[in-house]
């Protein structure tokens, strides 16, 4: 079993591949320069002299003769337009695919270096390249066993250990690589990751070394009986009241008293076992014991499983202000298994849909398009999700600029939250309303309609009867947001242009309120 490199032209496969090939002490091959000793010269010549059809023949002979033969494990790089052949994509099954992810802006000044869009045929100008990339990128995605959003030799040399665990793991799992300015880590998305009793479908795709980092397990008292078992070897486990409103200080005590008393040490972790609530909780608890341990996420709810278990934000209410105590500490890695959340109950899993739309107006394109459409949520929009927000975390992981579009619809959710004591509304539900109110403070009328249709279509409420609008405007003037006298608001222009730091009028602000209220 080979690890194949794939990916758009500038990508860096054939640098990683030799890389890779070195740390491992087996042989890189590439395609392109195999292809290039056959031919005799360069590829831009093979083009000019029998054309891309021709060309791709060759390609696709040469490129199922390196995946089909078996024998030694080696590093092998594709041509960006190699798995355009199907049956490059069958051969494909039998290995470990790593897509080399790259932005179009970036591949594209890689290959109009000197002579660079001389040696590739296709690179033509900067408009057609463009929409070659889009072209392709959801061919890629869709072959991908693992993904490497920043495709540099450091980074993939950090994955290399868990590229290598996907050989073992169940059919179907796949991993991305999320970078950050305070670490990288695995997310691996996978079906049946926490299927069996003893924990087995985990045992080579764990993040940390168990041998000399033991796992205390965080969880509530729902989720620990249904899956505490599944998760392997633990050294302890320590459950908390389910819900929002024990997101406490009292509930972070419960826990780091725990571990002391079961002796847990700073060459442990953290295993955060539930929704959003948990994981929040649990890795603050792991940021703050002994100055810090690691945290493996496992979400169990689909706000998790698509947005809170990455990024790195850990905290606690008070009961005036959501999420106002708390740090960044990004987590050793994110397990994610989308069988799990057949075991919630339909008003939470449509809670969580709510974080689902957020990101689909934020991302715009396929997403958007897909989410648009009212169809049922699969794997590949879950893994559509956590690629959309962990390339935001990536630019930006201390909410200084662009992470902030993060936060649409949570500054009016937030408030509702506080206003109705976590008791009327699930945290989904009320995200769901202030995306009404943001829509309406955006002036995008007709987008707000749409919205309003998918939520009301899901069950989820788009009224909120009864809002005070002075408890509301206190509410959001306690946002831990606020910036000098003012709070900024997220605000959209379209799906895929979301704009962050804008000031809204405490006038129009009100009438949002009242709109709410009905």
């Amino acid at each position: 079993m080979a690890l194949v490199l794939i990916g758009f032209m500038g990508a860096g496969k054939s640098t990683v591949a030799a890389g890779l090939a070195s740390e491992l002490g087996v042989a890189a091959l590439d395609s392109d320069a195999l292809l290039e000793a056959q031919f005799g010269h360069s590829l831009a010549r093979e083009f000019e002299l029998a054309g891309e059809e021709s060309f791709r023949a060759s390609e696709e002979e040469l490129v199922c003769r390196l995946l089909e033969r078996g024998g030694p494990e080696e590093v092998i790089a594709l041509g960006g337009g190699s798995v355009l052949s199907e049956r490059v994509r069958r051969a494909l099954e039998n290995h470990v695919t790593v897509l080399l992810d790259i932005d179009t802006d970036t591949a594209w000044e890689r290959v109009r270096e000197p002579a660079g869009t001389a040696q590739r045929p296709l690179a033509g100008d900067p408009q057609s390249f463009a929409r070659l990339h889009a072209e392709r990128r959801g061919l890629y995605e869709g072959l991908a066993d693992a993904v490497l959003p920043s495709p540099t030799l450091a980074a993939a040399r950090s994955a290399l250990g868990t590229l290598h665990s996907l050989e073992g793991a169940p059919k179907g799992t796949r991993m991305v690589w999320a970078s950050s300015a305070s670490g990288d880590y695995p997310v691996i998305l996978g079906h049946g990751l926490l299927a069996a009793d003893d924990g087995e479908a985990l045992a080579g795709l764990w993040p940390l070394p168990r041998a000399s980092s033991r796992g205390f397990c965080v969880s509530d008292e729902n989720v620990a009986g249904l899956y505490g078992g599944r998760l392997g070897k633990l050294a302890g486990s320590i459950a908390i009241a389910a819900g929002e409103a024990h997101k406490t200080l009292v509930s972070a005590e419960k826990v780091w008293q725990g571990m002391l008393e079961m002796g847990a040490t700073r060459a442990d972790h953290i295993v955060a076992l539930g929704g959003g609530v948990v994981g929040d909780l649990a890795g603050f608890c792991a940021a703050t014991y002994q100055r810090g341990i690691p945290v493996v996420q496992v979400p169990t709810t689909l706000v998790a499983q698509v947005d809170s278990a990455f990024g790195g934000k850990t905290g606690v209410d008070l009961p005036r202000a959501k999420n106002y105590i708390g740090v960044y500490h990004q987590p050793a890695g994110v397990i994610v298994d989308p069988d799990v959340l057949a075991t919630l109950p339909a008003a939470e899993y449509a809670s969580g849909w709510v974080e689902v739309l957020k990101t689909a107006l934020i991302a715009g394109g396929e997403l958007w398009e897909e989410v648009a459409s009212g169809g049922a949520l699969g794997e590949q929009t879950i893994f559509a999700c956590i690629r959309t927000k962990l390339a935001v975390v990536a630019a930006d992981e201390r909410d200084g600029g662009r992470r902030q579009v993060l936060n649409l619809g949570h500054t009016v959710g937030h408030a509702i939250e506080t206003v109705t004591h976590y008791a009327r509304y699930r945290h989904g539900e009320a995200v769901g309303l202030g995306l009404l109110a943001a829509l309406r403070l955006s002036g995008q009328d007709q987008l707000r309609g749409q919205v309003c249709a998918l939520l009301a279509a899901r069950g989820l409420p788009v009224h909120a009867d009864g809002l005070s609008a002075e408890e509301m405007l206190a509410a959001i003037a306690r946002d831990k947001k606020r910036l000098g006298a003012s709070v900024p608001f997220v605000l959209v222009q379209a799906p895929g242009d979301v704009r962050h730091g804008c000031e809204v009028a405490e006038s129009d602000l009100r009438s949002a309120i009242a709109e709410l209220s009905g």
